[in-house]
């Protein structure tokens, strides 16, 4: 008999025994080379340039989920023991769920225009060393595991609800992890209590104990704390935002005057027809490479752009969640005609990142409390909950620093003479 224990900060070991079929698949699944590809993937992006402690991978997250989903289903086992037949593909979803993640992680997402969901079905069902660990263990796992992950199909809804819901194995350690890794101290769950609250209801589907109501509820806020603190700062808006143009201004720039290997001017300029080898040879050090690279190349606004990305010398953003659609409009045109008057390039130079957050969405495989007598929609029982169903809006205003003592005094007169207007038309009794 054979062992392995991986030491992980939040979970302590977690330990695989070669002796058990479904243990020696996921030890098998680590070893293989997309697997290990995740080491070279951060978990949160270019959130390292906000909060330095952030450079854990999604090889580690991964881990952790596989983890967590072991742990989960080893405790409904003692409601639902049919679940014992389905481990394969429950360990397998939760290890393999982000294969398919390209460089930056979500970042490569918003810039690329794929989902991370859709290549990794791919990768499962096409690359030879997944799928032939996969298919040794059970004939057919890897289709039934990529159709879990990319269409939320199984023949027990408890499992998909593992998998992809709003208290997943996935939301569950990324919470925690990342809050570990940015230092925020929102994301400390009590992950026992939730585990041990979970049931199986009687339509088969996922549930929760009353007992654990308030650990739910404490996860629900959590996950809302860390939207607006960690994944909506400023700051990684402004990285997302460079990363952008610097990808945007490549494209435009063209294969015949811009160095690139053969795998990143597949991303760039033929994504839509990328092959499985070129998908998985590109990572955050490749791209990162490329954009060390890219400071020296002849394009002035490219070379700029990758200058500030890798020393850090961001532009700035203000928040105007506040303000009405015309009048970010207005404070983005304003930002774009000062940033001209300095000589700066007025697209790359400004912009808006807006991001709606739902903390829950009751409609979107909603949770419910199961007591063995009645079941009950979450929202319906819990106040607290009822009202993160209410999204968050967060509007930034990208510029560069040059001209920021201009743009605040510009805007700072413009909200002023729409206060001022307003107070008018409601004083006349809307008549001016």
């Amino acid at each position: 008999m054979s062992s392995r224990t991986y030491y992980d900060p939040l979970h302590q070991s977690i330990t695989l025994n070669s002796s058990i079929p479904e243990e020696k698949m996921v030890m098998e699944l680590i070893d293989s080379s997309p697997f290990q590809r995740l080491r070279r993937i951060k978990q949160l992006g270019p959130a390292y340039l906000t909060f330095h402690g952030a450079e854990s991978s999604r090889f580690t997250h991964s881990l952790g989920v596989f983890h967590l989903a072991r742990r989960a289903i080893n405790h409904l086992l003692n409601v639902d023991s049919g679940l014992k037949e389905h481990k394969f593909i429950i360990y397998g979803a939760a290890l393999l769920h982000d294969l398919g993640h390209g460089p930056l992680s979500h970042t490569s997402e918003e810039i690329f225009k794929i989902k991370h969901e859709s290549w990794t079905a791919k990768l499962i069902n096409s690359s030879k060393e997944i799928t032939t660990i996969l298919n040794k263990y059970g004939k057919g796992n890897a289709k039934a595991i990529s159709d879990l992950i990319q269409s939320r199909k199984a023949e027990k809804k408890s499992i998909i609800s593992l998998i992809s819901s709003q208290l997943d194995c996935d939301r569950l350690d990324y919470l925690m992890r990342d809050s570990y890794t940015t230092g925020a101290r929102y994301g400390q769950l009590d992950i026992d209590r939730i585990i041990s609250a979970m049931t199986i209801s009687p339509d088969g589907d996922l549930a929760i104990h009353p007992k654990g109501l308030m650990a739910v509820e404490h996860y629900l806020v959590i996950r809302n704390l860390m939207y607006r603190s960690v994944y909506n700062h400023r700051l990684n808006e402004v990285c997302n935002w460079l990363l952008e143009q610097i990808i945007k201004t490549a494209r435009k720039i063209g294969p015949q005057n811009l160095w690139a290997d053969k795998s990143m001017s597949e991303w760039l300029w033929n994504h839509e027809k990328m092959s499985l080898e070129n998908f998985l040879s590109n990572d955050d050090t490749v791209t990162g490479y490329h954009i060390h690279r890219w400071q020296d190349c002849s394009s002035n606004n490219l070379s700029n752009l990758c200058k500030r990305f890798i020393h850090r010398n961001l532009l700035k953003a203000l928040n105007i969640s506040s303000f009405t659609l015309e009048t970010r409009l207005e404070s983005l045109a304003k930002a774009r005609k000062l940033s001209e008057k300095y000589c700066l390039e007025p697209d790359i130079s400004c912009g808006l990142r807006e991001q709606v957050v739902k903390s829950y969405h009751p409609y979107k495989h909603g949770l419910r409390l199961w007591d063995g007598d009645k079941l009950q929609a979450l929202e319906r029982v819990s106040p607290l909950v009822d009202r993160l169903i209410q999204p968050n809006q967060a509007s930034w205003l990208i510029y560069p620093k040059e001209i920021e003592i201009e743009l605040n005094l510009g805007i700072s007169l413009a909200v002023y003479s729409i206060i001022s207007a307003t107070i008018l038309i409601e004083g006349s009794g809307g008549y001016i």
